[in-house]
């Protein structure tokens, strides 16, 4: 049924929906973006599922956006970009909505849109191993339609600490910055998954659904205004000529003009 990613669900209804890219690092192209956003609906609505567990395939939890997509951004006219864009947003948007717990399991890196799957998660226990890293603007981009979910998870003060400046950090800040609940050996995360996931058998589905819908309706604000917003301040990022250099950089394999030498 899908050709980026997989969804097994278990006799307890533990849905595992990873991201199978593995020989990409499970980065996210326009057909990824879809599928996402076509599973979020299909486990929201299913009876059946009780929890959700995020993961992805190989060594990487996400790497961000598809290498091939950007490059069919940077050729793109502004209307395109538009459409795009709001393909990530969406996507987002139904997960951090779906009316199940979701669980991240995040058994690797996560840059850019990586993070931002990492923020819609209700819990996202990582590896101590890993790396994240908003790093958008080393592209001449922003992290702007995974923007409201960052915030949201993070609080400003603390987004502002890695939200613009591109550097990685490692698992031990990313549970300071609220990214992820806890950090654990590899051969300890899935019994830390396991522990998230197995109290919410006890609890009544309706209630839970309608529990967490209650904590986004009191958390900040994403709604449809924010989501365009976001939208448009990348496409005007795309437009310009800081993203056709820095884009542009990055598939030369050489250094955007506005690195210090």
């Amino acid at each position: 049924m899908y050709n980026t990613i997989s969804i097994e669900i278990d006799e307890r209804g533990v849905a595992t929906l990873a991201l199978d890219r593995a020989e990409k690092h499970n980065a996210m192209s326009a057909e990824m973006m879809l599928e996402l956003t076509a599973a979020a609906k299909q486990l929201g609505e299913d009876p059946k599922v009780r929890v959700v567990v995020l993961t992805g395939g190989g060594k990487s939890f996400c790497a961000g956006g598809d290498l091939a997509w950007m490059k069919e951004q940077m050729a793109a006219d502004s209307e395109t970009r538009f459409v795009e864009a709001r393909k990530l947003a969406v996507m987002l948007n139904s997960l951090n909505n779906i009316p199940k717990p979701l669980i991240g399991r995040l058994q690797g890196n996560a840059f850019g849109g990586g993070v931002g799957m990492a923020s819609v998660c209700d819990v996202a226990i990582g590896v101590n191993t890993l790396k994240m890293g908003l790093t958008e603007t080393k592209l001449g981009l922003i992290p702007a339609t995974i923007g409201p979910y960052v915030l949201s998870r993070m609080g400003e003060a603390m987004a502002r600490r890695v939200f613009m400046s591109s550097r990685l950090f490692g698992a031990d800040e990313a549970v300071t910055l609220g990214l992820l609940a806890k950090a654990v050996p590899a051969e300890e995360l899935d019994n830390a998954v396991e522990n998230e996931v197995v109290p919410y058998l006890s609890c009544a589905p309706e209630a839970v659904a309608r529990a967490k819908a209650l904590a986004r309706s009191l958390g900040p604000r994403i709604d449809d205004a924010v989501i365009d917003h976001t939208i448009r301040e990348l496409v005007a990022c795309w437009d310009g000529d800081e993203a056709k250099e820095g884009v542009g950089a990055f598939f030369d394999k050489r250094p955007a003009a506005w690195i210090s030498k």
